[in-house]
């Protein structure tokens, strides 16, 4: 669980591992329209979309794959989204990726850029990879302005879990000396 940024903190947010009494806040996620749009996958219920989404960040937690990380607002200590470093493999190469997610209420307020940028420097910062990518769907437009404005830039265009997807890429700065 090395990958996980537990405890940190942004100026507006805190980051924990997710538990399972999250479940019902996230629901909200599966359940709006909005949050389906750009990515293809077989559609079950919200509730059932749900609890494979968390079991799979429980698995990735266990087998040292990074996960996603809850993000909680620190002025009312609300659930608002998840983001972390997720162990990923893109084209039969293993990578280390930023990934984000916030329930539609919490959309452009800058939230999403303040927890990836924090991902990215943790990262760096203890020298987890010289790169770090994510991967965002191509119709994805918000997403891919969060990955501009941390400093990412597209690598390549790929198909990801049947996804048209662009591989957006952030190199580790060189260290002077």
């Amino acid at each position: 669980m090395k990958f996980l940024l537990e405890g940190q903190q942004t100026g507006r947010l805190i980051f924990r591992k997710i538990q399972e009494s999250d479940f019902n806040n996230w629901l909200e996620f599966h359940k709006n329209p909005l949050t389906s749009l750009y990515w293809i996958s077989e559609k079950e219920s919200p509730e059932k979309e749900c609890e494979k989404w968390y079991q799979y960040q429980f698995y990735r937690y266990e087998n040292d794959k990074g996960g996603m990380n809850a993000l909680i607002e620190k002025e009312s200590g609300r659930l608002i989204g998840h983001c972390g470093l997720l162990v990923q493999t893109v084209d039969n190469i293993t990578e280390l990726e930023i990934a984000y997610s916030l329930l539609p209420e919490f959309w452009n307020k800058g939230y999403a850029t303040e927890a990836a940028s924090k991902c990215r420097d943790y990262a760096f910062e203890n020298d987890f990879s010289d790169s770090l990518i994510s991967i965002i769907s191509l119709t994805n437009i918000p997403s891919e302005k969060v990955a501009l404005k941390i400093g990412m830039s597209v690598d390549k265009q790929t198909i990801y879990h049947h996804n048209e997807v662009n591989i957006f890429r952030v190199n580790k700065p060189l260290q002077p000396g």
